[in-house]
């Protein structure tokens, strides 16, 4: 299993900053990918285009751009935590789907994210990204919890 990738899920949440220092302890120096999901289009966005017309894809090149630029950060961070690690970016809704199809991609050995603490009426709200991938993922997930007090 050594030889498989690590995907490690970055937003630049002090909860995914979190994930890559507790992966880096637990499993130790080896290969990963740092990924950001983003959005095909957003709320902001959508509301945009009934008004005008963006040029060919202008958005989703936006929004690509921008997870990758997360995704780079996320993969500086792992590497100073001892990975060797490449970024990557996409987009895709849900969030967990394209993490899963990243996963399943790569191959990962294991896909390592954070969590937002959420419970009861606030996940069912909300969505719980690190949930949806535990429970579609058909491999092995390191959920990061936020420490004792924070939720």
């Amino acid at each position: 299993m050594n030889d498989k990738p690590v995907l490690i899920c970055y937003d630049g949440s002090a909860d995914s900053r979190r994930a890559i220092e507790a992966a880096a302890e637990l499993l130790g120096p080896r290969r990963a990918t740092v990924l950001d999901i983003g959005p095909v289009i957003t709320g902001a966005e959508s509301l945009a285009t009934v008004s005008m017309v963006p040029a060919g894809g202008a958005f989703e090149e936006w929004n690509e751009s921008d997870a990758l630029r997360r995704a780079q950060h996320g993969a500086e961070l792992a590497r100073a935590a001892g990975f060797t690690a490449a970024a990557r970016a996409e987009l895709d809704a849900p969030t967990w789907e394209g993490i899963v199809t990243v996963a399943d991609k790569l191959d990962a050995a294991v896909i390592v994210l954070g969590s937002r603490g959420l419970d009861g009426a606030r996940e069912v709200f909300e969505g719980s990204v690190s949930h949806d991938v535990a429970e579609h993922a058909r491999r092995p997930v390191l959920i990061v919890p936020p420490p004792s007090g924070e939720s």
